[in-house]
């Protein structure tokens, strides 16, 4: 259990470092990690409801990396609309 909690983060924390760089947003360490986890627990979600895919498990993988960057993005696309 700790073992997934901390591959979580730093996978997440990966996820959302590309996420910043590609989206040329600037937020830190902490910030990265909470977008690349939380993007892909809510991208993960939005595929189950759809039957796209069975979502990423919370391991240090190549699925969750994806999962975890393409939700981060999405986010960082959110908050931009709102923001404006």
């Amino acid at each position: 259990m700790i073992g997934s909690f901390l591959a979580a983060i730093i996978v997440g924390g990966i996820a959302g470092w590309l996420a910043e760089k590609v989206m040329k947003s600037d937020m830190g360490l902490m910030m990265n990690i909470i977008l690349g986890v939380v993007g892909a627990i809510i991208l993960s979600f939005i595929l189950r409801l759809t039957g796209i895919g069975g979502g990423a498990s919370a391991s240090f993988s190549f699925a969750y990396l994806i999962t975890g960057f393409v939700g981060a993005c999405l986010l960082i696309l959110i908050a931009r609309a709102v923001r404006r």
